[in-house]
């Protein structure tokens, strides 16, 4: 089920559809941390985050063709929550994300807010983009429970170490506190789709 966001009229049907992401400085700052401090990174990823998040704004959709009952084809849906398809999906569904974070202590970043920490005898950073989540710390309890937590709040997949994060490839040497980063599927992806694969 999925609605149809072109025919939403700006200023009537939502006003505002900004959600901000995590930066890639930000992705490669505490990537590079993990790295010096031999920090865990861990990855999850939100089922279906999109439905999620609250709508302000009053909605409605038509049935969905072959859902409806006889005699009330003329009704139609009030939709009580986002949706896939709706021009301020992403925004509802980063505006709950952040309520739920802050509310179990995370502070957010003031530089960019979608990296949040949580510290003390521990420390703890959680980067969201869209629905990709990175936790970076040094206390593998506080990690645990950490997705324990995400996963009451919300239905996750938990991805366990990052192997790849946004596509690119994340490889460590813990022992020399290393942490190197590529793209060859994306590179070997674009030279297959230009019949270069086989180039030198």
């Amino acid at each position: 089920l999925v609605a149809k966001g072109y025919t939403q009229r700006p200023g009537v049907d939502f006003a505002e559809t900004f959600s901000p992401v995590a930066m890639a400085k930000s992705i490669r700052i505490l990537l590079a941390r993990a790295a010096w401090y031999d920090y865990e990174i861990w990855q999850m990823d939100v089922k279906t985050a999109f439905l999620n998040g609250f709508i302000e704004d009053e909605i409605y959709m038509d049935q969905l063709e072959g859902f409806t009952i006889v005699g009330e084809e003329q009704k139609v849906c009030h939709l009580q929550r986002s949706i896939y398809g709706l021009k301020q999906a992403s925004r509802s569904w980063n505006i709950r994300f952040d309520e739920v974070t802050q509310g179990y202590d995370f502070v957010k970043n003031d530089f960019d807010p979608c990296v949040y920490k949580v510290s003390g005898s521990s420390v703890l950073f959680l980067m969201l983009y869209v629905d990709d989540i990175l936790l970076i710390g040094n206390d593998i309890k506080m990690l645990g429970d950490t997705k324990l937590w995400l996963s009451t709040q919300f239905s996750m997949k938990d991805l366990g170490e990052a192997s790849y994060v946004l596509g690119i490839k994340i490889f460590r040497d813990r022992s020399k506190r290393i942490l190197g980063m590529t793209q060859n599927l994306y590179v070997e992806k674009i030279l297959k789709r230009f019949k270069m694969e086989h180039s030198k």
